[in-house]
Protein backbone atom coordinates (compact mmCIF):
# COMPACT_ATOMS: atom_id res chain seq x y z
CA UNK A 1 0.00 0.00 0.00
CA UNK A 2 2.87 2.63 1.07
CA UNK A 3 4.26 1.70 -2.03
CA UNK A 4 1.15 2.44 -4.19
CA UNK A 5 1.06 5.50 -2.59
CA UNK A 6 4.81 6.15 -3.35
CA UNK A 7 3.79 5.33 -7.25
CA UNK A 8 0.84 8.01 -7.10
CA UNK A 9 2.97 11.08 -5.60
CA UNK A 10 5.86 10.11 -8.25
CA UNK A 11 3.33 9.84 -10.93
CA UNK A 12 1.93 13.78 -10.02
CA UNK A 13 5.08 15.30 -9.54
CA UNK A 14 6.07 13.92 -13.06
CA UNK A 15 2.82 15.29 -14.51
CA UNK A 16 3.61 18.50 -12.71
CA UNK A 17 6.96 18.96 -13.47
CA UNK A 18 5.95 18.08 -17.71
CA UNK A 19 3.08 21.05 -17.29
CA UNK A 20 5.62 23.60 -16.12
CA UNK A 21 8.03 22.83 -18.90
CA UNK A 22 5.70 22.73 -21.31
CA UNK A 23 7.68 22.01 -25.60
CA UNK A 24 6.91 23.61 -28.77
CA UNK A 25 6.93 20.45 -31.62
CA UNK A 26 10.72 21.34 -31.75
CA UNK A 27 10.53 19.44 -28.15
CA UNK A 28 12.37 22.85 -27.02
CA UNK A 29 10.99 23.98 -23.18
CA UNK A 30 8.92 26.81 -23.45
CA UNK A 31 10.19 28.67 -20.97
CA UNK A 32 13.78 27.63 -22.00
CA UNK A 33 13.10 29.61 -25.07
CA UNK A 34 11.46 32.34 -23.64
CA UNK A 35 14.91 32.26 -21.41
CA UNK A 36 17.09 32.70 -24.54
CA UNK A 37 15.22 35.48 -26.32
CA UNK A 38 16.17 37.52 -23.30
CA UNK A 39 19.54 36.92 -23.17
CA UNK A 40 20.08 37.00 -27.01
CA UNK A 41 18.08 40.92 -26.85
CA UNK A 42 20.49 41.81 -23.69
CA UNK A 43 23.48 40.60 -25.38
CA UNK A 44 22.32 42.86 -28.89
CA UNK A 45 21.78 45.71 -26.41
CA UNK A 46 24.98 45.38 -24.52
CA UNK A 47 27.18 44.82 -27.49
CA UNK A 48 25.87 47.61 -29.73
CA UNK A 49 26.72 51.31 -29.26
CA UNK A 50 25.03 54.55 -30.40
CA UNK A 51 27.29 57.77 -31.65
CA UNK A 52 26.65 60.68 -33.37
CA UNK A 53 28.23 62.74 -36.27
CA UNK A 54 28.20 66.76 -35.04
CA UNK A 55 25.15 67.38 -36.74
CA UNK A 56 23.61 64.83 -34.62
CA UNK A 57 22.48 61.58 -37.11
CA UNK A 58 22.92 58.37 -35.01
CA UNK A 59 25.59 55.77 -36.30
CA UNK A 60 24.84 52.23 -35.18
CA UNK A 61 27.87 50.04 -34.65
CA UNK A 62 28.30 46.56 -33.33
CA UNK A 63 31.38 45.27 -32.04
CA UNK A 64 32.95 48.58 -33.82
CA UNK A 65 31.19 48.14 -37.16
CA UNK A 66 27.91 50.03 -38.67
CA UNK A 67 25.56 47.86 -38.75
CA UNK A 68 23.02 48.28 -41.23
CA UNK A 69 19.34 48.90 -40.55
CA UNK A 70 16.58 46.43 -42.33
CA UNK A 71 16.12 47.44 -46.24
CA UNK A 72 19.04 50.08 -45.77
CA UNK A 73 22.88 50.09 -45.37
CA UNK A 74 22.82 53.72 -44.01
CA UNK A 75 20.99 56.58 -43.61
CA UNK A 76 21.09 60.01 -41.81
CA UNK A 77 20.15 63.49 -41.88
CA UNK A 78 21.69 67.42 -40.99
CA UNK A 79 21.51 70.89 -40.66
CA UNK A 80 23.43 74.30 -41.04
CA UNK A 81 24.07 76.36 -37.89
CA UNK A 82 24.19 79.34 -39.63
CA UNK A 83 21.47 79.07 -42.05
CA UNK A 84 19.05 76.66 -41.04
CA UNK A 85 17.22 76.87 -44.13
CA UNK A 86 20.10 74.42 -45.54
CA UNK A 87 19.58 70.49 -44.44
CA UNK A 88 20.83 67.36 -46.06
CA UNK A 89 19.71 64.17 -45.90
CA UNK A 90 21.04 60.82 -47.43
CA UNK A 91 20.27 57.11 -48.36
CA UNK A 92 22.63 54.23 -49.34
CA UNK A 93 21.68 50.77 -50.19
CA UNK A 94 22.99 47.37 -51.76
CA UNK A 95 22.67 46.34 -55.20
CA UNK A 96 22.39 43.19 -56.91
CA UNK A 97 25.34 42.60 -58.01
CA UNK A 98 27.88 39.78 -56.95
CA UNK A 99 30.22 41.69 -54.74
CA UNK A 100 29.65 43.28 -51.11
CA UNK A 101 28.38 47.11 -50.95
CA UNK A 102 31.25 49.33 -51.93
CA UNK A 103 29.77 52.52 -51.88
CA UNK A 104 30.60 55.24 -48.90
CA UNK A 105 29.03 58.23 -48.14
CA UNK A 106 30.43 61.63 -45.92
CA UNK A 107 27.69 63.96 -44.84
CA UNK A 108 28.54 66.43 -42.38
CA UNK A 109 28.54 70.14 -41.29
CA UNK A 110 31.80 71.27 -40.01
CA UNK A 111 32.96 74.44 -37.71
CA UNK A 112 36.92 74.95 -38.67
CA UNK A 113 38.39 78.34 -37.74
CA UNK A 114 35.25 80.34 -37.19
CA UNK A 115 33.85 79.15 -40.72
CA UNK A 116 31.29 76.40 -41.58
CA UNK A 117 32.29 74.05 -43.92
CA UNK A 118 29.43 71.75 -45.35
CA UNK A 119 31.19 68.31 -46.49
CA UNK A 120 29.23 65.90 -49.01
CA UNK A 121 30.54 62.96 -51.03
CA UNK A 122 30.47 60.14 -52.50
CA UNK A 123 32.64 57.43 -52.98
CA UNK A 124 31.99 54.25 -55.56
CA UNK A 125 34.00 51.28 -55.14
CA UNK A 126 34.98 48.72 -58.01
CA UNK A 127 36.81 45.57 -56.56
CA UNK A 128 37.70 47.16 -53.28
CA UNK A 129 35.86 48.63 -50.07
CA UNK A 130 39.18 49.86 -48.75
CA UNK A 131 39.67 52.11 -51.13
CA UNK A 132 36.10 54.30 -50.85
CA UNK A 133 36.52 53.63 -46.89
CA UNK A 134 39.93 55.41 -46.58
CA UNK A 135 38.84 58.50 -48.92
CA UNK A 136 35.51 58.77 -46.49
CA UNK A 137 38.43 59.02 -43.54
CA UNK A 138 40.72 61.04 -45.02
CA UNK A 139 40.09 63.10 -48.26
CA UNK A 140 38.36 65.93 -47.02
CA UNK A 141 40.66 66.36 -43.96
CA UNK A 142 43.99 65.98 -47.05
CA UNK A 143 41.69 69.00 -48.78
CA UNK A 144 41.06 71.62 -45.67
CA UNK A 145 44.94 70.92 -44.33
CA UNK A 146 45.91 72.38 -47.63
CA UNK A 147 47.46 75.70 -46.26
CA UNK A 148 46.04 77.67 -49.36
CA UNK A 149 42.54 75.85 -48.86
CA UNK A 150 41.14 79.25 -47.49
CA UNK A 151 42.26 81.52 -50.51
CA UNK A 152 41.95 78.76 -53.48
CA UNK A 153 40.14 75.90 -52.58
CA UNK A 154 40.28 74.47 -56.28
CA UNK A 155 44.12 74.32 -56.10
CA UNK A 156 43.81 72.81 -52.81
CA UNK A 157 41.35 70.19 -53.76
CA UNK A 158 43.85 69.24 -56.58
CA UNK A 159 46.70 69.00 -54.58
CA UNK A 160 44.63 67.36 -52.17
CA UNK A 161 43.10 64.54 -54.23
CA UNK A 162 46.84 64.21 -55.66
CA UNK A 163 48.29 63.46 -52.51
CA UNK A 164 45.84 61.20 -51.14
CA UNK A 165 45.96 59.00 -54.25
CA UNK A 166 49.64 59.11 -53.69
CA UNK A 167 48.85 57.77 -50.02
CA UNK A 168 46.81 54.83 -51.39
CA UNK A 169 49.48 53.83 -53.59
CA UNK A 170 52.03 54.14 -50.99
CA UNK A 171 51.08 51.06 -49.14
CA UNK A 172 49.05 53.20 -46.50
CA UNK A 173 46.28 50.42 -47.41
CA UNK A 174 47.22 47.28 -47.47
CA UNK A 175 45.03 45.69 -50.00
CA UNK A 176 45.67 47.81 -52.81
CA UNK A 177 43.41 46.21 -55.53
CA UNK A 178 40.61 48.03 -56.75
CA UNK A 179 40.06 51.57 -56.77
CA UNK A 180 37.03 54.37 -56.42
CA UNK A 181 35.19 57.07 -58.19
CA UNK A 182 35.01 60.42 -56.04
CA UNK A 183 32.19 63.13 -56.02
CA UNK A 184 32.74 66.23 -53.01
CA UNK A 185 31.17 69.27 -52.53
CA UNK A 186 32.45 72.00 -49.99
CA UNK A 187 29.51 74.76 -49.45
CA UNK A 188 31.82 77.13 -47.47
CA UNK A 189 30.02 79.46 -45.05
CA UNK A 190 26.20 78.69 -47.23
CA UNK A 191 27.59 81.03 -49.62
CA UNK A 192 30.08 79.13 -52.52
CA UNK A 193 29.91 75.64 -53.35
CA UNK A 194 32.79 73.81 -54.72
CA UNK A 195 32.01 70.54 -56.45
CA UNK A 196 35.24 67.90 -57.50
CA UNK A 197 35.14 64.65 -59.10
CA UNK A 198 37.16 61.59 -60.71
CA UNK A 199 34.91 58.69 -62.04
CA UNK A 200 31.65 58.26 -62.93
CA UNK A 201 29.48 59.39 -59.74
CA UNK A 202 27.72 62.99 -60.38
CA UNK A 203 26.80 65.94 -59.11
CA UNK A 204 23.60 67.57 -60.26
CA UNK A 205 22.32 70.98 -58.93
CA UNK A 206 18.78 72.18 -59.17
CA UNK A 207 18.79 75.76 -60.61
CA UNK A 208 14.93 77.25 -60.96
CA UNK A 209 13.64 74.14 -61.60
CA UNK A 210 16.51 72.52 -64.41
CA UNK A 211 19.20 70.52 -63.84
CA UNK A 212 22.74 71.46 -64.05
CA UNK A 213 25.19 68.87 -63.85
CA UNK A 214 28.33 70.40 -62.01
CA UNK A 215 30.67 67.09 -62.32
CA UNK A 216 31.99 65.36 -65.45
CA UNK A 217 31.33 62.18 -66.35
CA UNK A 218 35.12 60.29 -67.02
CA UNK A 219 34.21 57.38 -69.66
CA UNK A 220 37.27 55.86 -71.63
CA UNK A 221 35.91 57.22 -75.28
CA UNK A 222 36.07 60.75 -73.93
CA UNK A 223 39.45 60.33 -73.04
CA UNK A 224 40.47 57.91 -75.29
CA UNK A 225 43.28 59.94 -76.71
CA UNK A 226 45.14 61.08 -73.33
CA UNK A 227 44.83 57.12 -72.21
CA UNK A 228 46.63 56.05 -75.73
CA UNK A 229 49.23 59.01 -75.29
CA UNK A 230 50.08 57.01 -71.81
CA UNK A 231 50.48 53.61 -73.62
CA UNK A 232 46.91 52.12 -72.45
CA UNK A 233 44.07 51.49 -75.06
CA UNK A 234 40.14 51.54 -74.88
CA UNK A 235 38.49 48.48 -76.12
CA UNK A 236 34.49 47.70 -76.34
CA UNK A 237 33.08 44.86 -76.53
CA UNK A 238 29.86 44.06 -77.63
CA UNK A 239 26.88 44.78 -75.17
CA UNK A 240 29.53 46.24 -72.95
CA UNK A 241 30.96 49.98 -72.20
CA UNK A 242 34.00 50.94 -73.23
CA UNK A 243 36.80 50.11 -70.57
CA UNK A 244 40.50 50.92 -70.02
CA UNK A 245 43.14 48.49 -71.14
CA UNK A 246 40.05 46.01 -71.47
CA UNK A 247 39.43 46.29 -67.61
CA UNK A 248 38.18 49.56 -66.56
CA UNK A 249 34.73 51.69 -67.36
CA UNK A 250 36.53 55.21 -66.71
CA UNK A 251 39.65 57.24 -67.30
CA UNK A 252 40.15 58.81 -63.70
CA UNK A 253 39.75 57.07 -60.38
CA UNK A 254 41.79 56.83 -57.17
CA UNK A 255 43.55 53.71 -56.41
CA UNK A 256 43.45 51.11 -59.38
CA UNK A 257 47.47 50.36 -59.24
CA UNK A 258 48.19 48.62 -61.87
CA UNK A 259 46.23 50.64 -64.64
CA UNK A 260 47.75 53.95 -62.78
CA UNK A 261 50.34 54.74 -66.09
CA UNK A 262 47.17 54.82 -68.11
CA UNK A 263 44.76 56.72 -65.75
CA UNK A 264 44.68 59.58 -63.36
CA UNK A 265 43.52 60.92 -59.93
CA UNK A 266 43.46 64.72 -61.39
CA UNK A 267 39.67 65.83 -60.50
CA UNK A 268 37.41 68.48 -62.94
CA UNK A 269 36.59 71.31 -60.01
CA UNK A 270 33.71 74.02 -60.59
CA UNK A 271 32.98 76.58 -57.82
CA UNK A 272 29.02 77.85 -57.58
CA UNK A 273 27.56 80.80 -56.20
CA UNK A 274 24.52 79.78 -53.96
CA UNK A 275 21.72 82.52 -54.93
CA UNK A 276 17.96 82.68 -54.56
CA UNK A 277 17.49 80.76 -57.92
CA UNK A 278 19.88 77.55 -55.76
CA UNK A 279 17.10 75.19 -54.62
CA UNK A 280 19.03 71.88 -53.91
CA UNK A 281 21.84 69.15 -55.07
CA UNK A 282 21.82 65.86 -55.25
CA UNK A 283 25.42 63.90 -55.08
CA UNK A 284 25.03 59.91 -55.87
CA UNK A 285 26.36 56.88 -57.54
CA UNK A 286 26.20 55.92 -60.88
CA UNK A 287 23.23 53.35 -59.65
CA UNK A 288 21.25 56.68 -60.19
CA UNK A 289 22.55 57.84 -63.31
CA UNK A 290 22.73 54.50 -64.91
CA UNK A 291 18.34 54.41 -65.19
CA UNK A 292 17.74 58.31 -64.90
CA UNK A 293 19.03 61.63 -66.71
CA UNK A 294 19.59 64.80 -64.54
CA UNK A 295 16.34 66.41 -65.34
CA UNK A 296 14.82 63.11 -64.23
CA UNK A 297 16.62 62.67 -60.83
CA UNK A 298 15.45 66.52 -60.19
CA UNK A 299 12.19 66.08 -61.03
CA UNK A 300 11.62 63.36 -59.11
CA UNK A 301 12.41 64.85 -55.60
CA UNK A 302 12.12 68.52 -56.24
CA UNK A 303 8.41 68.47 -54.27
CA UNK A 304 9.66 66.29 -51.44
CA UNK A 305 11.19 69.33 -48.69
CA UNK A 306 12.63 66.54 -46.41
CA UNK A 307 15.96 65.72 -47.91
CA UNK A 308 16.22 62.28 -46.05
CA UNK A 309 12.86 61.07 -47.28
CA UNK A 310 14.42 63.07 -51.12
CA UNK A 311 17.21 60.73 -51.27
CA UNK A 312 14.90 57.84 -49.85
CA UNK A 313 12.44 58.52 -52.51
CA UNK A 314 15.08 58.71 -55.82
CA UNK A 315 16.53 55.80 -54.56
CA UNK A 316 12.97 53.93 -54.64
CA UNK A 317 12.26 55.33 -58.21
CA UNK A 318 16.04 54.13 -59.30
CA UNK A 319 14.84 50.40 -57.91
CA UNK A 320 11.77 50.87 -59.74
CA UNK A 321 13.82 51.05 -63.30
CA UNK A 322 15.64 47.80 -62.27
CA UNK A 323 19.13 49.49 -61.18
CA UNK A 324 21.22 46.65 -59.88
CA UNK A 325 24.23 48.37 -59.10
CA UNK A 326 24.98 49.62 -55.49
CA UNK A 327 23.12 53.27 -55.25
CA UNK A 328 24.43 56.23 -52.50
CA UNK A 329 22.31 59.26 -52.99
CA UNK A 330 22.53 63.00 -50.91
CA UNK A 331 20.44 65.47 -50.96
CA UNK A 332 21.17 69.15 -49.97
CA UNK A 333 18.78 71.61 -50.16
CA UNK A 334 19.11 75.29 -49.79
CA UNK A 335 15.68 76.64 -49.50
Amino acid sequence: MKRHKQANRELNESQQGSEKSESHADGVPVHHKKQAKRELRESEHDSTKSESHDDGFPIMRKKGKRVPSLGELETGKGRSKINKKITHGYQSVEGKMSHPMEDYVFAQFKQVDGNELGLFAVFDGHLSQEVPDYLRSHLFDNIINEPNFWTDPEEAIRKAYKFTDSAIMNKTIKKRKGGSTAVTAILINCETLVVANIGDSRAVLCQDGAAKQLSVDHEPNKERKVIEERGGFVTKFPGDCPRVDGSLAMSRSFGDKRLKEHITSEPDVCVEEVDDDTEFMILASDGVWKVMSNQEAVDCVKNVEDPRLAAKHLIKETLKRKSRDDISCIVVRFQ
